[in-house]
């Protein structure tokens, strides 16, 4: 089994275009969330952006603090084709355990998934590392398990919850009421604060 946690994994399944987590546009719940945002220099990472539409839906919407971070070499290349209005010096090309900078919101598509679970609480800490004092976690997870070996991982809400008390106040945490079809009921909204 190849390792999930190296770039030449992830840049190997989007050379191959094998992204069934990829939907092809910005997710409806996280757009409903973005359009509620007024403050347009809010410094935002998305980390894991993959074929970044949130990141591109952000840019065009006038948001002029937006950061996409990946190491797939491949996603990023996607991306700067389709979207070269894009400040290259918001394109971070890197491992997220890795990564340094704060940021008032982190927004989770996919990629909390992507980890396996025994990643779990090391990735919730560096969410906290990442965030500013009261910065905000928003995105959605899978609220179910998956009857195969992942990426992606499921998980339970009450595994989540657990996993996120420490470090922070849950503002939303509830089923997606927006969800694309094939993912409608499986999918939970969470919203949360760093402590």
């Amino acid at each position: 089994m190849q390792d999930i946690t190296k770039k030449q994994y992830w840049n190997n399944l989007y050379e191959q275009g094998k992204m069934g987590w990829d939907m092809g546009y910005v997710s409806p719940p996280l757009k409903e969330y973005f359009d509620q945002i007024t403050d347009k220099t809010i410094k935002i990472l998305i980390p894991g952006a993959g074929s970044s539409w949130e990141v591109e839906y952000l840019h065009n919407m006038g948001f002029t603090n937006v950061f996409l971070l990946d190491f797939a070499e491949k996603a990023v290349v996607n991306f700067k084709d389709r979207c070269p209005s894009f400040p290259e010096n918001r394109i971070i090309y890197q491992d997220f355990f890795e990564h340094s900078e704060k940021y008032d919101l982190i927004v989770e598509q996919t990629f909390f998934s992507s980890f396996h679970p025994e990643h779990r609480l090391r990735f919730a800490n560096k969410i906290s590392d990442l965030l500013e004092n009261k910065g905000k976690y928003m995105g959605l997870l899978f609220n179910h398990e998956f009857d195969f070996e992942g990426p992606p991982f499921g998980g339970t809400p009450e595994e989540y919850f657990k996993l996120f008390a420490n470090k922070f106040e849950t503002l939303k945490f509830e089923t997606a009421y927006n969800s694309i079809r094939p993912r409608q009921g499986r999918e939970l909204f969470i919203l949360l604060r760093k402590k």
